[in-house]
């Protein structure tokens, strides 16, 4: 997210994981970056299409494609724009797209152009097109009406949960990830509870702490938060693992955390933070769609990434490590 620059802290982690899949010379192919500019890419999928939904000059705009990369490569169609002078006027950041309940819905983090009254916001669609119009339906908020951004909808066991990050008071000292019961797609029922802080090293880089960027990962029954930790600003941005182990999302318990990073920097790509996951287009392949820095020091200067990625024989997702620009990846899957 765009925040009060502060120093960048020099360490880079570079991570070993699983090599990804390269392509051979008769395959489709993509590189990287897919598109050169980007942050916070939402991308969802529906009747054979997928929905790239983001905020640019002021308002929130919707792309549909039959290809990943090309929702991510075009402007698309302005969905809705605020209206001036309100306490979402300014700011929208990582606008997410959702189908809930037979309707569509944009989930968004707002503003009046004074970053500590950011608040996350709800609109819903007028009519059944994704990137059709939109209308503001309110704030959406648990009784604490604490700062809240990049909240993101969990659907667990017939019920509707939303988690955002915030902070715990009013000062920004640190973001952490919270979760609370949606009575529907429009509202919040309940008190937040607390499933991660920044705890671990790699998670502490930059000033103020950053946990951020919550997105719901599921296969097979498991249910996973990957989650973005480091300041956005610092070259260590990188993405985190919670695993949902309990009976109720709601108790701290529930939630296993990973002690050690699951995608970061690498010597040549730096800062991949704030994804999204689909499946290829014939729904054998999972890929995960990502920003990361332009280069070295880039801060928010951002582009638009993506990359197949697998699982362990634990069920555990494996991202390997971000693939370099201009090196050629087998295209999803048709």
């Amino acid at each position: 997210m765009r925040r009060l620059r502060l120093l960048t802290v020099g360490l880079t982690f570079v991570l070993t994981f699983q090599i990804p899949l390269y392509a051979s010379p008769a395959e489709r192919t993509t590189t990287n970056p897919v598109a050169p500019d980007g942050h916070d890419p939402w991308v969802i999928q529906s009747d054979g299409l997928y929905h790239y939904c983001y905020s640019h000059r002021g308002a929130i705009w919707v792309n549909s494609a039959s290809r990943i990369e090309e929702a991510v490569q075009f402007e698309g169609r302005q969905v809705w724009r605020p209206a001036p002078g309100m306490p979402y006027s300014r700011e929208l950041w990582a606008p997410e797209l959702h189908r809930l309940e037979g309707r569509w819905y944009i989930y968004v983090a707002a503003d009046d152009g004074k970053n500590e009254n950011h608040r996350m916001y709800v609109l819903e669609a007028e009519t059944d097109d994704p990137a059709g119009d939109y209308t503001i339906r309110g704030k959406i908020a648990d009784p604490s009406d604490k700062w809240a951004i990049d909240g993101t909808v969990m659907q667990h066991a017939g019920q509707l949960y939303f988690i955002w990050s915030g902070w715990e008071g009013d000062t920004n000292v640190a973001q952490n990830l919270y979760i609370a019961r949606m009575k529907d797609p429009l509202s919040i029922e309940g008190p937040r509870s607390l499933i991660s802080q920044p705890e671990y090293d790699w998670e502490q880089i930059g000033k103020p702490l950053v946990n951020e960027g919550p997105q719901v990962l599921e296969r097979d029954g498991d249910v996973f938060v990957i989650y973005s930790a480091s300041g956005s600003w610092t070259d260590n941005y990188c993405l985190g693992q919670l695993k949902l182990v309990g009976d109720d999302p709601l108790d701290p318990a529930s939630w296993q955390k990973k002690n050690a990073p699951v995608f970061g920097s690498t010597a040549t790509v730096f800062s991949p933070g704030h994804a999204s996951f689909v499946r290829s287009p014939d729904g054998t392949e999972d890929w995960i769609v990502y920003h990361a820095a332009k280069r070295r020091g880039s801060g928010w200067d951002r582009n638009t990434r993506m990359q197949r990625f697998t699982w362990d024989i634990e069920g555990n997702p494996c991202f390997g490590y971000p693939v370099s620009e201009g090196v050629p990846i087998s295209a999803p899957s048709e």
